[in-house]
């Protein structure tokens, strides 16, 4: 931006964030309940502290926390058949989803809005105060600070229509939450290090801190990488995740694709920039079927630490932009070839069960 940002009136300011935060509302209510139970209660708890503005070090109130889950639960029945809200802006009114539009009005108030569709379909919708943003490529990248509305569960990076949009809040809580469970068991590994890297048994809450704006740098490679993947793979790959229903073929082609993305950008940039507690962060977030299509990165990642310079992972991220390439194509002429939707799902099901995708 150039000079100073000019504060939204207040009025206009409120009527925005009501607007914003009841489509979050919304699409909590059509979709939170799709969760399984741990991970809906444990966003639940991180919401209610969101809203109450309690300290991430702070315990919670067991018993107003049991209060305010009946009174949203009750909230979400009462809005299941609501429709989404247009933002008040510029006089008028903005299609919730039309990023752009919206961030264009917002731009000289030094706020950002992002919405789009995350897993299982469920949209997200979220403003927050602008940090900074900058130009990466074709790219414009948007780093949000503080957030003013938001929904369950928010993703801390996402692109949509040429923009990156990074949410350094939302980062720093999914921080907190992975190692407030690693505390309780202190094992060694990728968190321990990156832990370690940024000083978290000095000062936890100020190396959580840290660590957030370090890895702002990975969520944005990470999202520079699925532009490279989406321009390879062709418009037909939304296509094919937006027809897809059951939870098993979707977090499989979402696993490939981010596999794909990390192996064409994120982890070249990582090696060639030597930055050993980003590439902790990296392995410390492989989880579930991401780290099982993955063994030969897990395998590197440990010749990395005991010494190799980095031999192995060089070869097994060439290895993975080729392979995940392949794997990305075989889930398209899969479903392109199925007669109808419902085949198509199962073929792209029956290919997430072969070990002949793993690597």
């Amino acid at each position: 931006m150039t000079g100073p940002a000019a504060e939204l009136p207040g009025p206009d300011f409120d009527r925005l964030v009501r607007a914003v935060q009841a489509n979050c509302h919304v699409s909590d209510a059509r979709h939170a309940r799709n969760m399984t139970m741990c991970t809906y209660l444990m966003e639940m708890r991180e919401l209610y502290r969101w809203e109450r503005g309690i300290p991430l070090t702070a315990a919670l109130p067991r018993a107003d926390v049991g209060t305010w889950l009946a009174g949203r639960e009750a909230l979400w029945t009462s809005l299941e058949g609501a429709d989404y809200r247009a933002l008040p802006l510029d006089g008028g009114e903005i299609d919730p989803f039309d990023t752009a539009a919206v961030n264009a009005a917002l731009q000289p108030h030094a706020l950002v809005y992002g919405a789009g569709v995350g897993r299982f379909g469920k949209p997200q919708f979220f403003l927050g105060a602008l940090s900074r943003q900058e130009r990466r490529g074709e790219l414009s990248v948007l780093v949000s600070a503080c957030e003013h509305a938001r929904d369950l569960a928010p993703a801390p990076a996402a692109s949509r229509g040429g923009t990156i949009y990074v949410r350094l809040e939302s980062l720093r809580r999914v921080l907190w939450e992975k190692a407030e469970a690693w505390s309780g068991r202190r094992a060694d590994g990728a968190l321990a290090d990156a832990l370690e890297a940024h000083g978290y048994a000095e000062n936890p809450l100020a190396a959580l801190t840290r660590m957030a704006e370090a890895e702002v740098e990975t969520l944005i490679l990470h999202e520079l990488g699925e532009h490279e993947a989406g321009r390879r793979l062709g418009p037909g790959w939304e296509t094919m995740l937006g027809r897809l229903n059951r939870r098993r073929p979707e977090l499989f082609v979402r696993a490939v694709r981010d596999h794909l993305a990390d192996c064409l950008v994120t982890l070249p940039a990582l090696l060639a920039r030597d930055a050993p507690a980003s590439i902790h962060f990296w392995i410390a977030n492989l989880d579930g079927m991401r780290r099982e299509l993955f063994p030969r990165i897990a395998t590197a990642y440990q010749a990395w630490r005991d010494g190799d310079r980095g031999t192995a992972l060089a070869a097994a991220i060439g290895a993975g932009a080729r392979h995940w390439t392949d794997v990305c194509a075989e889930v398209l002429a899969r479903a392109a070839a199925a007669p109808s939707a419902e085949e198509a799902e199962a073929a792209v099901d029956a290919l997430a069960l072969a070990q002949a995708t793993r690597l």
